[in-house]
């Protein structure tokens, strides 16, 4: 469906986006990751042609971006991270007038608004100013804005930005439920949702691809230090003491706790599961336990450790 190769920007001496290549398959849902000014926002305006490319290509099922601009763009829904609504419009006719604008006929158009107002779950705000909406309507309106031409390319930048916790749950299922018969590449700092929903991730950082794979695969082949901790009874020092002579231990950190209580946290080898040694250490020296946690590496964790400057 998305096929990059070498796509660079460049803004007189600053390289936004520095020969990246990349493919996105169709019925993909793909999450597009990176820091602050890493070229996210330059690379989706790119492909939905709001930008040229300096050089590079890039092809939208199968139409270049640049020499077939109208066709390629007749393929993507875009919905940018700040939704442009006209608020003294009502739902529907807002999504009406940019069905027209989009190129449908009347009939298509009843039917097309109807359907996204339905998949949107915008039928108790259809007759609505757009004004007086809440901020997760507004994306609902956005988000059946980019899907009224029925595209098969959803492009999505920052689709939760402003939600609280609920609406960010709603747009996440209804992202899930796009994705059964659309292509989506979604762009986000929230990596717990992209983590839950995303077939693949592409991470980019200074303009250059950093990784490209599944949440899965990155998170098992991450080099940094694993993390346990463990809450017991015991002379801090004697403690620490031991913890760090356990095999495949590379740093412990002690913390006092309530009464006698020291929680450690205890940096092992990457892949590495110390808990049952250290049960067996609690047990050999008599230390009460009450906690004995391992943390496990989330795609957060994946992308601290490709994109921090340190």
């Amino acid at each position: 469906m998305i096929e990059v190769n070498q796509l660079t920007k460049r803004y007189a001496r600053h390289e936004a986006v520095r020969g990246i290549s990349f493919s996105v398959a169709r019925g993909e849902i793909v999450g597009f990751l990176g820091p602050n000014g890493a070229g996210k926002t330059t690379t989706l305006r790119m492909l939905t042609g709001y930008l040229p490319p300096t050089s590079g290509t890039a092809t939208i099922a199968g139409f270049d971006i640049f020499r077939q601009s109208i066709e390629a763009r007749r393929k993507i829904g875009y919905m940018p991270e700040n939704v442009p609504l006209y608020e003294d419009m009502r739902a529907r006719e807002y999504l009406n007038f940019r069905a027209q604008l989009k190129g449908l006929s009347g009939a298509d158009t009843r039917r097309r608004v109807g359907e996204v107002i339905d998949i949107c779950g915008l039928g108790n705000v259809r007759r609505k100013m757009i004004k007086t909406l809440s901020k997760g309507y507004r994306q609902r309106v956005g988000l059946a804005d980019a899907l009224v031409h029925d595209p098969e390319l959803l492009i999505l930048d920052e689709p939760t930005n402003g939600l609280d916790p609920n609406q960010i749950r709603q747009i996440r299922e209804l992202i899930r439920h796009l994705g059964q018969s659309h292509t989506v590449l979604i762009s986000t700092h929230i990596l717990s949702e992209v983590e839950m929903i995303s077939d693949r991730v592409i991470i980019i950082d200074s303009g250059k691809i950093k990784a490209a794979d599944t949440p899965a695969n990155l998170i098992s082949e991450m080099r940094s230090a694993g993390r346990i901790q463990v809450e017991i009874q015991a002379d801090p020092q004697v403690a620490s003491a031991a913890l760090n002579r356990l095999d495949r231990v590379k740093k412990v950190t002690p913390e006092p706790l309530d009464g006698d209580w020291t929680r450690y946290t205890i940096w092992v080898d990457s892949g590495t599961d110390s808990r049952e040694h250290i049960s067996q250490l609690a047990a050999q020296y008599g230390w009460p336990l009450r906690s004995l946690f391992r943390h496990v590496p989330t795609l957060e964790d994946v992308f601290v450790e490709l994109t921090r400057k340190d």
